[in-house]
């Protein structure tokens, strides 16, 4: 008997599911396509081609409408693997960040409204612990921050599970060939949450005292 086709999971779809887990409500969706999975949204621009000012503007349209007091993206890095949708992510976080507090910016996009913290998830490179060979035996190679950078941490202990619930909850990751949620374990979820006070990880970038990054 034939197995049956493995079923597509879309962004949105997966993105309900994960914030169910977390009990935070519906995702607002910028519209794009994944950089590696076409299925994740058939017909959308992927969102590392798409405008950047007008992807930036749908997140001050959802910032000025949500009004967070903060506000996590990815590091300059990827985060960990260097996917090209983390680094756009990180560009288009950094620049919305800004933009929403700023009436004159994107005046359509409702009042200005600026959150106080933006910090940025990220890996120091003595807080890898076994993320290094879970990915080296994937043929990956880890991205991390110098621990310089690190400058608050968080326990997480207690939302472990809700945490790995949650990835899992990315099933169209985790089906896909070499996926990290799907090589992972519990075991290997990050029992604390280091950050940094820049916006980004390059050290030619000058630090920013109202913002933050902080790793997940």
């Amino acid at each position: 008997m034939r197995a049956p086709p493995r079923r597509a999971v879309r962004a949105p779809e997966r993105g309900h599911e994960a914030l169910a887990v977390l009990g935070a409500g519906s995702p607002r969706l910028l519209g794009c396509n994944d950089a590696r999975n076409p299925e994740a949204a058939p017909g959308r621009p992927r969102l590392v081609d798409a405008p950047l000012d007008e992807v930036v503007g749908r997140l001050v349209a959802h910032i000025r409408d949500f009004r967070p007091d903060i506000f996590v993206g990815h590091d300059a890095l990827g985060q960990s693997t260097g996917h090209p949708d983390h680094v756009r992510t990180h560009q288009i976080t950094l620049l919305a960040d800004e933009a929403a507090g700023l009436a004159h910016l994107h005046p359509d996009a409702g009042p200005p409204w600026q959150p106080t913290a933006l910090y940025a998830a990220t890996h120091p490179e003595s807080d890898v612990g076994l993320l290094r060979p879970l990915l080296e035996g994937m043929g990956k190679s880890i991205l991390a921050v110098p621990d310089s950078y690190v400058t608050t941490s968080d326990d997480v202990t207690p939302w472990a599970t809700t945490k790995w619930a949650t990835i899992l909850a990315h099933r169209g990751e985790a089906a896909r060939e070499r996926p990290l949620p799907g090589a992972s374990s519990p075991a290997s979820l990050k029992r604390t949450a280091p950050g940094s006070s820049r916006p980004s990880t390059s050290p030619a970038s000058p630090p920013v005292p109202r913002r933050a990054t902080r790793a997940s």
